[in-house]
């Protein structure tokens, strides 16, 4: 008799499948900084404005997906995702100027967030039997990875074949392929029917603005907020300007995608590796290493000599440390609070990620238009990681602490 697929995996293949997309085609603006600002007389800053305003709207929009997603389902929350996303794509490829590329940027942030993490881990955590939340939650990021990879080759063919405008409306087609998908995230049972029929998803009965207040008066999750700032602002200032870096140190454009490519492989890696690492050790202690090996990283960019094969290496390790701290602060915003506003909450770490996305990818325009170098962006990295590793030491890794019930025998 054929053995049935456990109802969760294929909610993980679906939730996987939307932030590769999510993800994946959010990776490749880097490589439009060129020939978006020759063709339409933009500065690097304004261009880098436009990517920032989609950081940040991104993670503005993140708490407020992650409560609706969270009390509605997620199925309505992505549809309305991938329609932003993919309205917001449509506008780039017809602006003509600044102005409209602004726009663009806005309502690609907000259909970035209605589409990625935070609308569909909480479907995730809240599915999965407790044995194989981690790795639920693990293999679900792991597919924006993956997307990740898949996406700048893609976009870079594309882009040599038919130019950047054209570009744009394939990856706006892509992004409406979320619509459908997000209908497979549904909740029902936890655990399938290995729970049974009848069984229903036990929550907590906790209300949304408890749940709030709890949060931010614990010092771990206030803690972590703060340290998943600094994932933000490396990753946005990568994306966004390393293709130009490369270019600007008389390298190929090609190398600029595979660098970014190479993330995207090594991503699929570290972001398992990273998760599992969570099961085994701490979690704040893998969060600190991950930062430190990235500052690490940087430092090479500025003093070792820039060639394509320690490029390659570079952009290997980071890979490896790039992703694999979502399900890391996940898990840890899932082991203070229980699953039940996971979505609301990651949302609120989500957000403080995409001001610092905000941080990097325009801090990086304004620094070069001003000294005609990266160097100033990379040192801000460096000091970046150290900050982050402040910040996760002191966390403590368990539950908040809860009055017990009225009535509860004392222990």
């Amino acid at each position: 008799m054929q053995k049935r697929i456990h109802p969760i995996w294929w909610i993980v293949l679906a939730a996987g499948t939307i932030l590769a997309i999510n993800m994946g085609i959010r990776q490749t603006f880097g490589l439009f900084l060129k020939p978006v600002t020759q063709d339409l007389q933009l500065s690097r800053e304004v261009f880098s404005l436009a990517i920032a305003l989609l950081n940040l709207c991104w993670g503005a929009g993140s708490p407020f997906v992650g409560a609706l997603s969270d009390k509605f389902g997620a199925k309505w929350v992505v549809l309305c995702g991938a329609v932003l996303y993919a309205g917001g794509l449509m506008i780039m490829a017809n602006a003509g100027g600044e102005s409209a590329f602004l726009v663009g940027g806005v309502l690609i942030g907000l259909g970035v967030a209605g589409s990625g993490f935070t609308a569909v881990l909480g479907v995730v955590g809240r599915m999965a039997p407790p044995e194989k939340q981690a790795i639920a939650l693990s293999l679900t990021s792991r597919g924006s990875a993956i997307g990740q990879f898949a996406a700048l080759p893609y976009t870079h063919v594309l882009l040599s074949e038919t130019g950047w405008i054209i570009t744009l409306f394939v990856l706006a087609a892509t992004a409406a392929v979320m619509a459908p998908l997000g209908f497979a995230l549904s909740e029902g049972t936890r655990g399938g029917s290995a729970a049974g029929p009848s069984a229903v998803l036990p929550l907590s009965d906790q209300r949304m603005g408890a749940a709030l207040k709890e949060a931010f008066r614990h010092p771990s999750f206030v803690l972590l907020t703060l340290g998943f700032y600094v994932c933000g602002f490396q990753l946005a200032a990568v994306v966004t300007h390393l293709p130009a870096f490369l270019v600007d140190q008389r390298f190929d454009p090609s190398l600029g995608v595979i660098a970014l490519t190479v993330v995207g492989l090594t991503n699929i890696a570290g972001t398992y590796l990273c998760g599992r690492a969570g099961e085994t050790f701490s979690k704040k202690g893998t969060l600190t290493t991950i930062y430190l090996g990235r500052g690490l990283v940087f430092l090479g960019l500025l003093y070792l000599p820039l060639t394509e094969p320690t490029v390659i290496m570079a952009t290997a390790i980071l890979g490896f440390l790039w992703l694999g701290t979502v399900p890391l602060t996940s898990g840890l915003v899932v082991t203070f609070f229980g699953p039940r506003w996971l979505s609301m909450l990651y949302g609120i770490v989500f957000f403080s990620h995409q001001v610092g996305g905000f941080m990097g990818a325009w801090l990086g325009g304004w620094l070069y238009d001003r000294y005609q170098s990266y160097d100033m962006l990379w040192w801000a990295t460096i000091a970046v990681s150290l900050m982050a590793a402040l910040c996760h030491l002191p966390i403590r890794e368990m539950p908040a602490p809860r009055p017990a019930p009225a009535g509860a025998p004392a222990e």
